[in-house]
């Protein structure tokens, strides 16, 4: 339970964060719940004046339509059984008048028992003002009513709810209402929240309001009476019956600790009470549950529904183990002036020197509880999560490991970082869903993507091999470019001899003294790759036999390099000087193997690594003179 300890201990460390909105990428608010709270997403506000008289009411659609609310143990996890909520809640059990107008008579009971326990709150010594004036509202039974005067809701010709919007309604309201487009079953479904208004003064919302949350807390902690001893803290505390789910989103059902299995086959056989497994105190679960969705709301990677998340208890801001270089160079946190540059000569140890220096940033706040936290959540059904993996690390140990892998599983990158982003440079580590995508294709579904994510992260955290499959698709994939786009298969190659390249330690730089079989077949490939596309016209973007020939001169080089070999000539004759330059390097290459490697054995990763190494060597000294021609003029 390590797991939970730490999230206790990080909500902890947070405490004033409680209750800031924060903003994520897709504009959606989201905040460090209190306790004895979580959130919901609201259809309809309802403004009520701090008299108790109805003010006002519009409909909620948007980013900040996710609410923070108060909530007890029975509510939190409701299903069918009456449990309301302390103060927001659905339509059913906030409008006395419901059954009136036609809400289901099995739900009579909702309202009774959400009024009785929203006065116990309203008239305890803990309530704020705002309570008292939504409770004397809502005693009076007349919610629906006044909305139906807001023109918020609707009734159809025997004063009854709407339940589905007809075309015969068109007569009496004209065009569909938004109510029926922001609910998604009927309006008995709609979820409402109340605010108070006041015309002197500017009131800050309830579900932001410091002073409520306070309010509900201290009202709530009173009715929490059985201790027992809390196996995260070691001490004697009020226990939590249930715990929360809603743990990667508003609708998330999944929970992460249950026991309900209190018929048949109680518990396994093993016990007869839950809480002879353990025992977890009221305030921990909160805290816990709460770091936790405040932490994947913030920086957690969610993949089809399986959560990626990496966080430190003392430093939220970790470096994310499953980024690329490039996005850990782009991160705030790290020198912009200690970034590596683009190089006439590239060496791995001046890569590792430049990305430890960057890297040295996070060292700089270590402390007694240096510890970085890992964990992979993820359900197999609606009601049921679990922790598939997780790693506490030391900070500085997990830093040192960190920079390994990102200066072995090295190459050098061009791509575009995302669908229609802008073409990117980088020497480094991909990112592992950029590593499932080279394996896998650009269309591997999720379930693929978060898989390999998973497998690939012990392999970083720690110092596992890259399971062999892996490299295998990856290489497979690189080895034949045809029916791919040429800038798919540019990154699928430069991610494949990163994998590769993290057992071989080879370097981009072309390694002229290296003689090995497979690496020099390789080069030849990228000579006659080259040979052909300088002879090609600008208009002419065929790809060349040598790409054409890729996956066959893999499996066979010696036969498949006379076909592309004698495809060459015509190319060489239009390149005139030039394609004799190709030609003796050609020569000087192809003299390098040995007579007896020269053969149609299978040729293994490093033919790509050559490949790549000499295409780059190639185009950077047609860039160079390129650049020479334009200086001279």
């Amino acid at each position: 339970m390590s797991w939970l300890l730490n999230l206790y201990e990080t909500y902890e460390s947070n405490i004033d964060q409680v209750g800031k909105v924060e903003i994520k990428y897709n504009g959606k608010e989201f905040t460090l719940i209190p306790l004895s709270h979580t959130t919901q997403t609201a259809h309809i506000e309802v403004q009520v004046t701090e008299d108790g008289e109805f003010h006002s009411a519009s409909i909620v659609d948007g980013p900040d339509a996710i609410t923070v609310i108060p909530a007890t143990e029975d509510s939190a996890s409701r299903g069918s059984k009456i449990a309301p909520y302390p103060l927001h809640d659905k339509l059913s059990y906030v409008a006395g008048d419901f059954i009136t107008h036609g809400g289901e008579k099995k739900r009579e009971e909702q309202y009774a028992h959400y009024i009785k326990q929203l006065e116990k709150w309203a008239l305890s010594p803990y309530a704020t003002t705002k309570v008292k004036s939504i409770y004397n509202y809502l005693k009076k039974g007349q919610l629906i009513s006044d909305l139906v005067n807001e023109k918020i809701l609707y009734l159809d010709s025997n004063n009854k709810l709407i339940k589905k919007w007809k075309k015969e309604y068109e007569e009496l309201y004209g065009e569909k209402p938004k109510i029926f487009s922001v609910v998604s079953a009927d309006q008995e479904s709609a979820f409402i929240r109340f605010n108070v208004y006041s015309p002197t003064k500017i009131l800050t919302s309830v579900w932001k309001d410091k002073d409520m949350y306070d309010s509900f807390i201290k009202y709530y902690n009173e009715s929490l009476v059985e201790e027992d001893i809390c196996y995260i803290t070691g001490k004697s505390l009020p226990l939590a019956e249930k715990h929360a789910n809603k743990i990667r989103n508003s609708g998330d059902k999944a929970k992460l600790i249950s026991a309900n299995d209190k018929s048949g086959f109680t518990f396994r056989g093993r016990f007869t009470d839950s809480k002879q497994v353990a025992t977890i105190s009221y305030e921990v679960s909160q805290k816990a549950h709460n770091a936790l969705k405040w932490l994947i709301n913030r920086q957690g990677k969610i993949i089809d529904n399986r959560v990626f998340l990496i966080w430190g208890n003392d430093d939220l801001n970790i470096p994310d183990s499953t980024d690329d270089t490039y996005d850990l160079y782009s991160l705030d946190l790290i020198d912009k002036t200690e970034q590596p540059k683009e190089r006439v000569t590239y060496t791995q140890k001046y890569f590792a020197d430049e990305f430890a220096k960057a890297i040295a940033g996070y060292k700089n706040n270590l402390s007694l509880k240096s510890n970085v936290n890992i964990l992979i959540l993820d359900s197999a059904t609606p009601g049921r999560m679990a922790v598939l993996y997780y790693r506490n690390i030391n900070k500085e140990e997990y830093l040192k490991r960190l920079i390994k892998w990102h200066t072995t599983c090295m190459w050098r990158h061009t791509y575009r970082k995302n669908e229609g982003g802008k073409r990117v440079t980088f020497e480094g580590a991909p990112a592992t869903k950029d590593i499932a995508f080279a394996a896998y294709g650009p269309n591997a579904n999720d379930k693929v993507v978060k898989g390999l994510m998973e497998r690939m992260l012990p392999c970083i955290v720690d110092e596992k091999d890259i399971p062999n499959d892996i490299v295998k698709s990856a290489f497979y994939r690189a080895s034949n470019p045809a029916g791919q786009d040429r800038w798919e298969w540019e990154k699928t190659l430069s991610i494949a001899c990163s994998l590769i390249n993290k057992e071989e330690g080879y370097t981009v730089s072309l390694d002229k003294e290296n003689k090995n079989r497979d690496y020099l077949f390789g080069r030849l490939l990228a000579i006659a790759d080259v040979l052909e596309r300088s002879a090609l016209g600008p208009d002419e973007n065929r790809s060349t036999n040598a790409i054409r020939y890729m996956n066959s001169f893999s499996k066979h080089p010696e036969r498949t390099w006379k076909t592309i070999q004698a495809s060459l000539q015509p190319y060489q004759m239009r390149l005139g000087k030039k394609g004799l330059y190709f030609s003796k390097l050609i020569d000087e290459v192809a003299s390098s193997i040995c007579i007896e490697d020269f053969n149609n054995k299978p040729l293994s990763g490093k033919y790509l690594l050559g490949f790549y190494s000499q295409r780059h060597e190639l185009y950077k000294k047609h860039e160079e003179k390129l650049g020479e021609g334009e200086n001279n003029e």
